[in-house]
């Protein structure tokens, strides 16, 4: 899988960015347009190389402080034809669907977590498919909620705080979950008091429904499920591999689980509502556990710049800044 890296950045960093750019393992083709970028004033480089090398090189141009002075923008062509593209992908050592880009992770995980009308509002939606599915003891309503529900992108966002330490990150991810959840639940609480009096279900629909029961009954498969699905996740972030993410969805009780302690709430049911919300606890704390293990495995057997490297650019940065 190739990966184009465009760079804009100041006349006074051109060559030195330009040398490590060409200089960087894996590298298929450097362009360079003097005079390229307008704001700021300086030059555009292109590279093209292939996705197990972009981490390096973004690494290295870090220590160049280049983001500062410039930009740097990743893309993914959706087609590349090139002799010298097969070949870099060939000589790069892995694999391009099991690199990462601890940037990119940060990016997409961030654009998830963040507090907004629209993920409360399918969080809401969620959550009230799931309370329809419990009281008619429904499996496809319920599992139509697990796919509808937005949570795993916060989930996946406190992980990468955690295994990375960005904190803002993490507060943002936490807020989102804070006051996700509770607003969702409310309003299906809401929903199910209003249903009662309306005779939509009866009172005692919670004792009826076998198909729901293992909402409530949270056991050791309840926490092995939580960290299967938030391992293949998290893969499928690293991955970009979207589709598993469906998988994903649909394997955890997070949002039945609120449903359930709602509608459990309303009609009385105090021991079963506090037995879904410990399947919620314990699917929320599974996911985000084994997102982190993923994170921390990859940043294990990754291979990080080396601190002699980056010396080496300290050095060429100072003499470019004379």
């Amino acid at each position: 899988m190739i990966v184009q890296v465009r760079v804009c950045v100041p006349a006074e960093l051109s060559e030195v960015t330009l040398r490590t750019c060409r200089e960087q393992a894996g590298t298929a083709e450097v362009a360079l347009v003097r005079g390229g970028s307008v704001v700021p004033e300086g030059d555009l480089i292109e590279v093209q190389i292939p996705r197990e090398s972009v981490e390096e090189l973004l690494e290295k141009l870090e220590v160049l402080k280049v983001q500062e002075a410039g930009s740097i923008v990743v893309s993914m062509p959706e087609l590349v034809l090139s002799r010298r593209a097969d070949d870099a992908e060939r000589a790069a050592p892995g694999d391009g669907a099991d690199a990462l880009i601890w940037d990119e992770v940060s990016r997409q995980t961030g654009e998830d977590s963040r507090l907004t009308w629209s993920y409360l509002a399918f969080l809401v939606l969620a959550t009230q498919l799931a309370a329809i599915g419990i009281v008619n003891d429904s499996p496809i309503a319920i599992v139509g909620a697990m796919a509808v529900g937005p949570e795993f992108g916060p989930l996946a966002a406190l992980a990468v705080a955690l295994a990375r330490r960005q904190w803002a990150l993490g507060r943002r991810a936490a807020l989102a979950l804070a006051v996700g959840f509770p607003v969702a639940m409310l309003l299906a609480a809401l929903t199910a008091w209003l249903s009662v009096p309306l005779g939509l279900f009866p009172r005692n629909t919670l004792d009826t429904g076998s198909a729901v029961e293992f909402i409530y009954h949270p056991g050791p498969y309840s926490l092995i499920v939580a960290v299967l699905a938030g391992t293949a996740g998290m893969l499928s972030v690293i991955g970009r591999r979207s589709a598993a993410l469906i998988g994903v969805f649909i394997s955890v009780t997070t949002v039945p689980a609120a449903g359930y302690v709602a509608v459990a709430l309303v009609l009385g049911e105090y021991q079963k509502a506090a037995g879904s919300a410990l399947q919620l606890l314990l699917n929320l704390v599974g996911i985000v556990a084994a997102a982190v293990a993923v994170l921390l495995f990859y940043r294990v057997v990754t291979r990080r710049l080396p601190e002699s490297t980056a010396r080496t650019l300290r050095r060429q940065l100072r003499r470019t800044r004379g």
